[in-house]
């Protein structure tokens, strides 16, 4: 099984910086997308009147093997580098693609008055199950990357008591295990920091560009880390404590997976410059839940070399086809 296969890239490909730079940088979406052109997008109700945008790609010659739902990372978007080249690939493999956005990601700020929270598993719970009912017959399938890996580890857990019944697997890269932890590695890291901290403050001032009476983010915005900018939030526009307390609500440490029925995989880089890779070689797992701990890929990255293919793209289809054949 490709899985099992060890990632050898490059030399220069083993940096695990270059990694995680790679796996966002627009360099590796030049390619024709068919994914992309097939794209239509959908505003999804999601209960309590909340609405996620997504972005559906049928197979229109031919028929799917499967659906597969898509969830980027943090101030990511279904339109970040990972998404597109993951869906890019899937889509040729002849799967139909749902890649959700967020609240407050991509271009969502208007369809909410609420700011976005990575606790908020409710509504990503629902985006998914109603994305995976767009092909109810065929077999469904769900890749997170960094908090959407969280978010799909988490959506793993809530099938235990409300199952999303064609939801055949569930893939997780790169998941933020302890925010707490990840925090406090990227406010560490210059670049990465400066790369988090750019993207948020543009979203928050166009959630307050939208919502000019309810946020006035001019201050919290002049804070020096993502620490120190989640505290500010917190306290003027949540009802969390602190920052600890918001974390603990999503860490999924130690035994938190240990109850996961559906059939998970979790795929992280023992070289992670924001998630320590101890973090997942002390989770307590069972039979049905499966760890692949590559020595290289940075964040998100996994980049083979000079193609900048991720190698995790193709025991993925090899994965869903093995799942496909027997439905």
């Amino acid at each position: 099984m490709l899985l099992s296969e060890r990632l050898r890239p490059l030399p220069p490909f083993r940096n695990p910086h270059l990694q995680t730079i790679l796996s966002s940088s627009k360099i590796r979406t030049w390619k024709k997308n068919p994914m992309r052109q097939a794209s239509r997008k959908m505003v999804l109700e999601v209960g309590n009147g909340i609405r996620l945008l997504g972005h559906h790609s049928p197979q229109n010659s031919h028929s799917a093997k499967g659906l597969v739902i898509l969830l980027h990372g943090w101030e990511g978007s279904a339109d970040s580098t990972y998404i597109l080249c993951t869906g890019r690939y899937l889509y040729q493999q002849r799967y139909a693609l749902f890649r959700l956005n967020f609240r407050d990601h991509g271009e969502s700020h208007h369809l909410n008055a609420g700011l976005f929270y990575a606790t908020l598993l409710d509504e990503i719970f629902e985006g998914a199950k109603k994305a995976a009912g767009l092909m109810p017959n065929a077999p469904a399938f769900i890749v997170g990357f960094s908090l959407g890996g969280n978010f799909a580890l988490r959506i793993a857990r809530r099938c235990t008591q409300q199952p999303i019944l064609n939801l055949k697997h569930i893939i997780s890269i790169s998941p933020v295990l302890d925010p707490d932890k990840a925090t406090d590695r990227i406010d560490a890291g210059t670049y990465i920091l400066g790369y988090f901290m750019k993207k948020w403050r543009r979203s928050l001032q166009k959630k307050q560009a939208f919502f000019p009476d309810r946020y006035d983010f001019n201050q919290v915005l002049k804070r020096r880390s993502i620490r120190s900018l989640t505290e500010a939030l917190l306290e003027r526009y949540s009802e969390y404590a602190n920052a600890r307390e918001y974390f603990s609500d999503y860490t999924l440490t130690n035994d938190a997976l240990v109850d996961i029925q559906i059939p998970t995989t979790l795929i992280t880089a023992a070289d992670d410059p924001i998630i320590p890779v101890e973090d997942f070689t002390r989770l307590k797992l069972n039979d049905v839940t499966r760890l692949v701990v590559q020595p290289y890929g940075g964040h998100n990255g996994f980049i083979t070399g000079i193609s900048l293919n991720s190698w995790y793209e193709r025991p993925l289809v090899e994965l869903f086809d093995e799942i496909a054949l027997r439905q």
